[in-house]
């Protein structure tokens, strides 16, 4: 049976995003990602705000990209799937530690919460990261493509 492990989140960034580089040279980018949810208590019927956090792990040359842009306090759109990675230290002790390995990112909010300098408000910078070839298509419109014979085309 076929499975699903999607999730999709819209939050802040709780920290600017850190790249670092691996022994191999793949590049990876972490930041941590809050998530606020409002709920009526049931008790005392006053809306409370609910925060939950979420590791984020980004891969590839799509970490290199999003680094420049992931500060502290940015809105965005992640989308991923959800992984949990488990190690000994040295003392014996197992960790857990849950993380969503991002697919795909949007910087969201207005061109008024850019910082000096940034092209935020030109927005070159807002456009969806994605990290698999041929996942989603720019939002400019424009189909990226290969070179095609008109015999390959499935019509006349």
């Amino acid at each position: 049976m076929a499975g699903l492990n999607k999730i999709l989140l819209i939050g802040n960034a709780g920290r600017d995003a850190e790249l670092r580089y691996l022994a191999s040279g793949t590049p990876q980018c972490q930041f941590s990602l809050a998530v606020n949810n409002r709920r009526k208590n049931q008790q005392t019927g006053a809306w409370e705000e609910q925060t939950e956090w979420f590791n984020i792990v980004v891969w590839g040359d799509m970490a290199e990209r999003v680094s420049q842009y992931i500060t502290k306090g940015k809105q965005l759109f992640v989308e991923g799937r959800v992984q949990t990675r488990t190690w000994d230290d040295d003392q014996g002790q197992r960790h857990y530690r849950t993380e969503v390995i991002a697919q795909g990112i949007q910087l969201l909010g207005s061109p008024r919460e850019a910082a000096a300098g940034d092209d935020w408000a030109s927005g070159s910078n807002r456009s969806l990261f994605i990290d698999e070839p041929g996942y989603g298509r720019p939002r400019d419109g424009t189909i990226p493509r290969e070179d095609v014979e008109v015999d390959d085309l499935p019509f006349e």
